[in-house]
C-alpha cells in the first residue's frame, strides 16, 4: 500500500470538503491504525490538527501512549505542537511530504504570535525572549504534586512499559 499517496489524498478531500491542506495517516505490522485531516476549520478546535488527531484514535486503538512500531505519514513537517506529540509517542518513524518553504507561497496561516516564517525560531527561543508574554511564578506546591504522583508510583519516575532513551 501507498501511505503517502493516502496521506496526499486525505489531504486533499480535507481541502475539497472546506478543511485544511494537511493529514495524517499512522501506520503499524504494515496496516493503517489511524489517519485523520486536520479538522481545525471544521470544529473551530485550533488542536485539532491531523498529527494529534489520528495520535489520539491510535492510541486508543492500542490502548497505550506509546506509537513504538509505527510509521506516521504527515502532508508537512510538523507544526512545534504536533512534533512535541510525535515525540512523546515514540514511533518508529515520521516521514513527511512536504515542507513550509515548498508551500508557504500558496498557504498562509498567520496569527498574532504565529506565522509559518517564524514560528521555529521563536518557539526555540527561551520561555522570557518569546513574543507570546510569559510569566514565572516558582511554587513549591506545584513540585509537591509531581512528589505525590512519584510516592503513587513506588518512587519510580517512569512510567511501566515506556520506552526507555538508549
Amino acid at each position: 500500500m501507498d501511505f503517502a499517496q493516502q496521506t496526499v489524498d486525505l489531504a486533499r478531500r480535507n481541502v475539497s470538503e472546506g478543511g485544511r491542506p494537511f493529514a495524517t495517516v499512522i501506520v503499524k505490522d504494515g496496516k493503517v491504525l489511524a489517519k485523520s485531516p486536520n479538522k481545525v476549520a471544521q470544529t473551530n478546535d485550533p488542536t485539532a490538527h491531523a498529527e494529534i488527531l489520528a495520535i489520539r484514535e491510535a492510541c486508543t486503538e492500542l490502548g497505550t501512549e506509546h506509537l513504538v512500531g509505527a510509521t506516521i505519514y504527515v502532508l508537512a513537517n510538523p507544526c512545534p505542537m504536533c512534533l512535541g506529540a510525535l515525540y512523546y509517542t515514540s514511533p518508529d518513524e515520521v516521514v513527511f511530504l512536504t515542507q513550509r518553504e515548498s508551500y508557504e507561497p500558496y498557504y498562509v496561516d498567520d496569527r498574532k504570535y504565529f506565522e509559518l516564517s517564524t514560528f521555529y525560531a521563536e518557539f526555540a527561543k527561551e520561555w522570557s525572549e518569546r513574543r507570546m508574554p510569559m510569566r514565572y511564578e516558582p511554587s513549591e506546591d506545584a513540585i509537591n504534586v509531581y512528589k505525590e504522583w512519584r510516592e503513587r508510583n513506588g518512587g519510580d519516575r517512569h512510567l511501566p512499559g515506556a520506552p526507555r532513551s538508549a
